[in-house]
């Protein structure tokens, strides 16, 4: 890199470090890092990278952004809203250093695509927010030898590591081989998250890129950080590479990407085939609108949920409180029960059938289902 005045004036604190100095600063210069997500992880990734001087900075984001963003997607404000998330990214990160160049993917990633994206890109950091996601990129990465910075957020919770079978560490499957049940897991949507706890997750990410970049200090290769925010404590756990990995393992099974909506249940894929123990949405519809059938239809999600959008004359019993409180219901009454998609409402009529309930079903698709098929206005994405 060209050593101009403003460069040496911009970069001073990285050039007074013996650990970085201007060697250091030109392996960042010529970086080329992938940032999969603008989001609440994406924002302080983005920033950072873009003010140390990154070289190239891809952007991979479909979505647009919403006011409810702004609350820890600070990359973005509130004029940006209703803009697609990489044009306003790209604004905000010019602004902040007109040296970076920045890529804008203003699409989602899936297996058709997502390995002519990564290619080109030296580090793939991780920022997604969903289970289908989070494997494509996986699987991708171990395909293509590059680093996987990974960082995740739950409600006051995050955690980190990169993974990276191609420098000796694991990949993400081997510390999740497989994904949970759809619907078990609530999003942030669900859950909530403190606003500054993607801050926290995001800015260790950006700490990692960095360090892998120019070659410097010890890796979170093999070790999972875990941050509580409440208790304000972070610990560590120990990951090691499992030799029967069916991607990064001594005999891997998975050598080209397949579909990862239908491996997690995620975006974009609808629930799958009706089972036994579940209606469809048009039957609660049913049971709601003609109260003699005597069927009485159950919200098992938690009170928070309920408080932001619920079905009018549907009662609300938590299946965390579902153990203490199921005496409430009538084991010989016909039972609806729901959730966002599905997945908590399956696990309520499981255990309501080991109690000797007959007639418990689930609503296929849950929420989700109602709002794609019945009334798109009911705010559950």
């Amino acid at each position: 890199m060209d050593w101009t005045p403003e460069a040496m004036q911009r970069y001073a604190r990285h050039l007074s470090l013996p650990e970085v100095g201007p060697a250091g600063q030109r392996k960042i210069r010529t970086a080329k890092v992938l940032c999969i997500g603008a989001g609440g992880l994406g924002s302080p990734v983005l920033l950072y990278l873009a003010a140390a001087g990154v070289g190239r900075l891809g952007v991979v984001d479909h979505d647009r952004v919403d006011v409810s963003n702004l609350q820890r997607q600070v990359v973005h404000t509130t004029r940006d809203t209703g803009r697609p998330k990489t044009a306003s990214a790209r604004e905000r990160l010019e602004a902040l250093n007109p040296d970076v160049e920045i890529v804008e993917h203003p699409v989602r990633l899936n297996r058709e695509n997502v390995l002519e994206i990564l290619r080109d890109y030296d580090v793939v950091v991780d920022g997604s927010d969903n289970f289908p996601t989070r494997y494509l990129v996986n699987d991708a990465c171990v395909l293509l030898g590059k680093p996987n910075v990974y960082g995740s957020i739950y409600r006051f919770e995050g955690q980190a590591s990169l993974f990276a079978p191609h420098l000796g560490g694991p990949c993400y499957r081997c510390l999740y081989p497989e994904p949970p049940p759809p619907g078990t897991v609530p999003s942030c949507v669900e859950a909530g998250v403190l606003g500054v706890l993607p801050g926290v997750i995001g800015c260790i990410q950006a700490t990692e890129t960095l360090k892998l970049v120019m070659g410097i200090g010890v890796p979170l290769l093999g070790r999972l950080l875990l941050y509580d925010a409440l208790e304000m404590r972070f610990r560590e756990i120990k990951v090691r590479r499992d030799p029967g990995c069916p991607v990064c393992g001594e005999h891997p099974t998975i050598r080209e990407l397949m579909d990862y909506d239908q491996l997690c249940g995620g975006i974009g894929a609808g629930p799958g085939p009706l089972t036994e123990d579940e209606v469809t949405v048009w039957e609660m519809q049913e049971a709601l609108l003609h109260p003699e059938l005597g069927i009485e239809v159950v919200d098992v999600r938690e009170p928070h949920e309920y408080a932001v959008a619920h079905l009018p004359g549907v009662r609300l019993l938590p299946l965390s409180e579902l153990p203490q409180r199921w005496k409430e219901l009538d084991p010989n009454r016909t039972i609806y029960l729901h959730c966002k998609a599905g997945g908590r409402s399956m696990q309520a009529v499981a255990f309501l059938k080991q109690l000797g309930f007959r007639s418990v079903k689930s609503v296929h698709g849950g929420l989700q289902a109602w709002a794609r098929e019945i009334d798109p206005t009911l705010p559950v994405a």
